[in-house]
């Protein structure tokens, strides 16, 4: 029961370059960024790709050296003898062109993984520094549809570069050259005709950009239109809302489906075009060939060695056009990632920001001013000082501003006036990390992972032993139910903790909250969703949480925080009262309101 966290946890928990604050937001910069990490890898690939091209352009030379030979009409024994160095040159670069080649293709399956896994990690890493508003506006299907795409295009990209792009360029000068050597003039017009037919392609694949940034786009989109109707699926089955929601997806679906025409379609025509180039040349080529060595302006060997390489120019040229539709199809994949992902952070650490040390947990909002964005105001010239220690209660109907005073505290947004401080210090002077290290959280939805209880609960302290979990587990009530599981500790909770009831997600999460051990508490209307005999039994827990922390609660139910030391009446983000639970009474106010009809509605209930 002694063993860390550590030891069962994964390698990638400890990445090094979690913390990423700006990466290229232009799919060329956002190749060029990554292939930083494997330069020496893609330098081999080039190098050994490029060898293997050498080798395949000089075998139809080699082929031409054999032909010449055995055409000069010598017997058996002298074409034997003629023939060894053509012969031994053809097997080395057969055997070559194939060592070449396999070698490129080794280190492409070496780093190919490893390629992806970075622009995963990095990319995923940037996501999570988003703010609080950038996630809550996106769905989480279609952001992790973009960050896999742009893994994905980042690897589509170097490959078409590696194996087809530069490989071309190195082709089309060598061939040029050697069939400069047989007929300048048909070096002229394969050099023209190549140099024509990339251009042509290139712009007509460059308009299948957009296109394929359209259908990534709608893919995304559909593909978090899944994962929000599979996360929802007991809503659908209580409401009986299959039908609509086969319709819903349906309209997706059909938008992806006409995207995809759009793309497809337009890259096919392409095809048909490269195609019918490709055929027309191939025959134009043979009859300059034969037309040439009827003039007798080639020989035999020439016309082999010409018409082989003019052959094999084509076909790389017309699986160049194909890949430049790849090649656009990837980058528009990228573009549309970076679009979506790489944006500024709006709520970043400054520059220099130190760690958040809280020996007290004295908190204070000084004349804070914010609001969403809008027009309405949420806060104006606030002001809230809670020494260290105290206990306190947010109340208010919905929209008064408590929760959005946890979130500035949190810091999962910037005051726009005004300070937020702990212990003497601005929230925004110290690194986010931190911050969050000195408060524990007890949200209404504890959020938890679909991964094992004691994964969940370790998540409050990665370093924790297993007898300090146990000890956790104890404090928050939980070890009954646990062990009553199959699997105990291991088993799973599901998606959100679905396989739990409210009241066991809610002890979960307290044991991760005692876990952590932080100075500061948070609860979120942490039992309003909860029976009366489950939330007496969680709040007798949490008494025991806040003992030597300085805690912050929003509750509805008053009985929740009439406890406390201090309660604050929030109204249209201002603090209309300021007291305790029997001040407040005595005061016969908006609290002493609340809690008339809180108790008139119970006892009806009752009743």
């Amino acid at each position: 029961m002694s063993s860390s966290f550590s030891s069962f946890a994964p390698r990638d928990v400890r990445l090094r370059n979690w913390n990423v604050r700006q990466l290229p937001a232009t799919p060329g910069a956002f190749v060029r960024f990554f292939i930083n990490n494997f330069k020496a890898w893609y330098l081999a690939i080039l190098v050994f790709q490029t060898a293997a091209v050498v080798c395949a352009i000089l075998i139809p030379y080699g082929l031409g050296q054999i032909t010449r030979t055995v055409s000069n009409g010598l017997d058996a024994e002298q074409a034997f003898a003629v023939l060894q160095w053509p012969l031994t040159l053809f097997g080395a670069l057969l055997v070559c062109e194939v060592l070449f080649t396999r070698a490129a293709a080794g280190c492409h399956i070496h780093v190919l993984p490893l390629q992806r896994r970075t622009v995963t990690h990095v990319v995923y890493a940037y996501l999570q520094q988003h703010s609080h508003r950038f996630i809550s506006n996106e769905f989480a299907g279609a952001l992790a549809h973009r960050v896999s795409e742009v893994a994905l295009g980042v690897n589509q990209t170097l490959s078409i570069l590696l194996f087809d792009l530069i490989p071309l360029l190195v082709t089309l000068s060598l061939a040029t050259v050697l069939l400069w050597t047989a007929s300048p003039l048909m070096a002229a017009f394969m050099a023209g005709w190549s140099a024509l037919f990339i251009i042509v392609c290139y712009l007509l694949a460059r308009r299948s950009h957009p296109l394929a940034q359209q259908y990534s786009a709608a893919r995304s989109t559909s593909s978090g239109k899944v994962v929000d109707a599979v996360s929802n699926l007991a809503n659908i089955r209580l409401f009986a809302r299959h039908a609509f929601e086969h319709s819903y997806l349906g309209s997706f679906l059909d938008k992806e489906v006409a995207a995809a025409y759009r793309s497809l379609g337009y890259m096919e025509k392409i095809r048909w075009f490269q195609t019918g180039c490709g055929v027309l040349l191939k025959l134009g080529l043979l009859l300059l060939a034969l037309y040439l060595w009827r003039t007798q302006r080639i020989d035999i060997a020439a016309f082999v060695m010409s018409t082989t390489l003019s052959l094999l120019i084509i076909s790389d040229v017309g699986n160049l056009s194909r890949r430049f539709l790849e090649f656009f199809e990837a980058t528009g994949n990228i573009s549309n990632g970076v679009r979506t992902l790489i944006r500024p952070h709006e709520v970043i650490d400054r520059p220099g920001a130190k760690l958040l040390q809280v020996k007290h947990g004295a908190i204070e909002f000084r004349d804070v001013g914010f609001s969403y964005g809008g027009d309405q105001a949420i806060f104006e010239h606030l002001n809230i000082v809670i020494p260290v220690g105290q206990k306190v209660g947010l109340v208010g109907s919905s929209g008064s501003g408590k929760s959005t005073l946890l979130s500035l505290l949190l810091r999962l947004y910037d005051v726009q006036k005004g300070e937020v401080l702990i212990d003497g210090v601005d929230v925004r002077s110290v690194t986010q990390h931190s911050l969050h290290q000195q408060i524990g959280l007890i949200p209404q939805e504890p959020g938890l992972f679909h991964r094992s209880i004691r994964e969940n609960i370790h998540y409050g302290r990665l370093d924790a032993s297993m007898d300090e979990v146990a000890e956790a587990i104890h404090r928050a009530g939980a070890s009954e139910f646990i062990e009553g599981m199959e699997q105990g500790y291991e088993s799973l909770v599901g998606e959100r903790g679905v396989k739990l009831s409210g009241g066991q997600r809610q002890r979960i999460a307290i044991a991760r909250v005692l876990l952590k051990n932080a100075p500061i508490l948070v609860m979120d209307e942490a039992t309003s969703s909860l029976d009366s005999i489950t939330e007496r039994f969680i709040q007798d827990k949490l008494d025991e949480i806040m003992e030597d922390k300085t805690v912050l609660v929003v509750a509805h139910r008053l009985s929740t925080v009439a406890h406390l030391d201090r309660i604050l009446v929030f109204d249209k983000g201002r603090v209309v009262e300021d007291g305790s639970h029997a001040q407040l009474l005595r005061l016969g106010g908006h609290y002493a309101r609340l809690w008339n009809q809180q108790f008139s509605d119970e006892l009806g209930e009752a009743v």
